[in-house]
């Protein structure tokens, strides 16, 4: 709960400075870096932390990073409002049927939100490959937002666990 509350007041009110650039030019290419910077402020400093909690527990697989950076890419194509973000958080704790239904609705009026939260993933690993994003990176993107086998041991899903982990918690 407390990360939602931080993420609330993240929307509100983001930081008066731009995501620290010297970090993000590590592994970002200048197409990628065009694709961050389309992104809402919350949402860079959002993925900027994602970066950091990564690197913070010794992870420094680029591939894994630049995942982190480009996660939510693909909501760059329908940009959600403050309201828009605290409905689908309501109604995936409410009724989460509800939101995987609207989810497959067309983007538009009440629906748009869960269209987004339900696609962006897909939106943004296309947006990510058009970009030169590595097959891996594109990966991660694409299923950051699927539940993980625990006891599937390959790389891709070590990654896939460690970013989800990271994202929930930033």
């Amino acid at each position: 709960m407390t990360y939602r509350i931080q993420q609330f007041k993240l929307a509100f009110w983001p930081p008066s400075q731009v995501v620290e650039t010297s970090q993000v030019h590590l592994y970002l290419t200048p197409p990628q870096l065009a694709l961050f910077r389309q992104l809402q402020p919350s949402e860079q400093w959002h993925a900027h932390a994602v970066l950091l909690k990564l690197k913070g527990s010794g992870q420094n697989n680029t591939n894994l990073l630049t995942a982190a950076l480009l996660h939510d890419i693909g909501k760059i194509h329908y940009p959600l409002k403050v309201w828009e973000r605290i409905l689908i958080v309501l109604v995936k704790r409410i009724a989460p049927r509800l939101e995987q239904r609207w989810g497959q609705d067309s983007p538009q009026g009440l629906s748009r939100p869960f269209v987004v939260a339900c696609h962006h993933a897909a939106w943004g690993a296309d947006l990510a490959a058009r970009a030169g994003a590595s097959k891996l990176t594109v990966d991660l993107i694409r299923r950051h937002e699927e539940p993980v086998n625990k006891n599937n041991a390959s790389r891709q899903d070590r990654f896939l666990r460690l970013l989800q982990q990271a994202d929930n918690s930033s």
